[in-house]
């Protein structure tokens, strides 16, 4: 600032004598209300003050109180999920025991039918054999019988039968008879 542009000093001080003498003019006439709104606002500052302090810790009992309902929850989920794991755990053992037995019970019951298998199998070969042996007796009677009847037929035709050479004979003597050339003997003419 330049020397002409700065205020005197006597200007200044009327300046600040008028400002204290506003201020004092203030006082007369606003005085008693200013003092009462100072005091209205100091209370409300302290209301606000009280009032935002306890938000605060009512919100940070809430908090506090969300925070542990939280932590409880939580514990219990995963006591929860440990509870579950535990009984999956004890039902998947459970059940590859009893999966276990029943495939150990059911290759005893094959072991077994296996078992009774072989022995139905030998009582059968053993009863097939018997049986062989039976029919082929029996064949074998059959066949004796057959050929002892069979032998007795032949023997029986042969006893019956006529001889080759005396058929021939016989044919030729009959032969010579319609021819007129047979002579017998003993009958000479």
């Amino acid at each position: 600032m330049s020397p002409a542009e700065q205020p005197d000093q006597g200007s200044v001080q009327v300046l600040r004598g008028g400002a204290g003498n506003v201020d004092k003019i203030r006082d007369i006439l606003f005085g008693s209300q200013m003092r009462d709104y100072e005091t209205r606002f100091a209370r409300l500052e302290e209301t606000l003050t009280r009032e935002m302090s306890e938000i605060r810790e009512t919100n940070r009992r809430r908090f506090e109180q969300l925070e542990s309902f939280i932590h409880k929850e939580f514990e219990a989920v995963q006591a929860r999920f440990r509870s579950e794991r535990d009984e999956r755990t004890d039902s998947a053992a459970q059940q590859s025991r009893e999966m276990k037995e029943l495939g150990e019970s059911l290759s005893r019951r094959i072991r077994d039918l296996d078992d009774r298998g072989s022995s139905v199998e030998r009582d059968i070969r053993a009863s097939l054999l018997q049986q062989t042996r039976d029919l082929h007796d029996e064949i074998r009677a059959r066949h004796d019988e057959l050929a002892s009847v069979v032998e007795k037929r032949v023997s029986e035709l042969r006893d019956v039968k006529t001889d080759r050479a005396a058929l021939a004979s016989l044919f030729s003597e009959v032969a010579l008879r319609l021819s007129d050339q047979f002579q017998i003997p003993g009958s000479e003419e």
